[in-house]
This record gives structure tokens, sequence and C-alpha cells, in this order.
């Protein structure tokens, strides 16, 4: 092989490497939770940095014949009233992470147990944790539970303000 062949095939090798590379850094998992960049990751809600590793959340799925997308939360209550938004909450292939507020570690929300009056970013007050306890909420308690906090103290439930015009 002369040095101009040999040029061309290590060019081309290195390109293809590169190219490998690359897309196996960007290749995220199909499925479970994904690590954090605190304070460097904003709420797909509430648009509020994400900070407490004690009380977020992360909610991954798609529309049916797409591949599965992650996003991530401030609070348990963003993660729930964003997710009932979507057109494919119901899809199998959903799910929702949670924080344990005693461990830090990652539990899937649905199994999860939920302790109240918890000091949290968006004030909806549930810390998770991994096994039941007297006055524990399951997944669907602690969701109506959040929805009896967005109607109490979030009047604009939810949605962006309007600010009319004063002329």
């Amino acid at each position: 092989m002369n040095n101009k062949h040999f040029f061309k095939f290590s060019l081309a090798s290195v390109v293809v490497l590169i190219s490998l590379m690359i897309s196996a850094c960007t290749n995220e998992p199909e499925t479970g939770p994904s690590e954090v960049r605190w304070d460097r990751e904003i709420c797909q809600r509430c648009a509020m940095a994400i900070s407490d590793r004690n009380y977020s959340a992360q909610v991954r799925g798609a529309a049916a014949g797409n591949k599965t997308k992650l996003y991530k939360f401030d609070d348990l209550g963003c993660a729930v009233i964003w997710l009932d938004e979507q057109d494919w909450k119901d899809d199998v292939r959903t799910e929702i992470w949670v924080n344990a507020f005693d461990s830090g570690e990652w539990l899937d929300a649905k199994t999860a147990w939920y302790t109240t009056g918890k000091t949290t970013p968006m004030d909806y007050q549930l810390g998770a944790t991994l096994d039941p306890k007297k006055g524990t909420l399951d997944f669907e308690r602690a969701k109506k539970h959040i929805y009896e906090v967005e109607e109490r103290l979030n009047t604009h439930n939810g949605q962006p303000l309007t600010i009319e015009s004063s002329q």
C-alpha cells in the first residue's frame, strides 16, 4: 500500500471511529432514570433549576412508535401534572422516577410510598420512600394530594399567567 492510499485509509478509519464514539456517548438508554446535572438542568414544567437531590423526578416516555425521551423535574408534583397532559401518558413504556428523600436513590414512582409535610421545591410537600410507614400515601393517593395542592396554592393551575393591559 503506498503512502497516499494509507493516508486515505487512516483518515477514513479515524472518521468512522470518531462517529462511533460520538454515537455511543449520545445513545441514551430506553429505560430507567438518568444522571441529573444538579443546578444545570431545568424542570420541564416550571423551568426552575433542578437542585434538590431529595425531591426531583424524571419521566421517560414517548408516543407509540417513537423512541422514548427523558424529561426531568424539580418536584414530583411538576412531573405528575406535566405527564397527565401528555397524549402518551398511558403508553406501556412510560416510566416515572422519583428521588427517595431519605436515601437519594431513584425509585419507581408508581411503587414508592409518600410522606406528606416535606419542604419540596414547588411545595407539593411529598417525600418518596421505599417502604410504607404509618400515614404514607401510595402513588394514586399522592397524585390526588398533588392536585389538591395545585388547586389550593396555584390559582393559575399550571397555566402561564396572562397579564392584561391596563389601557
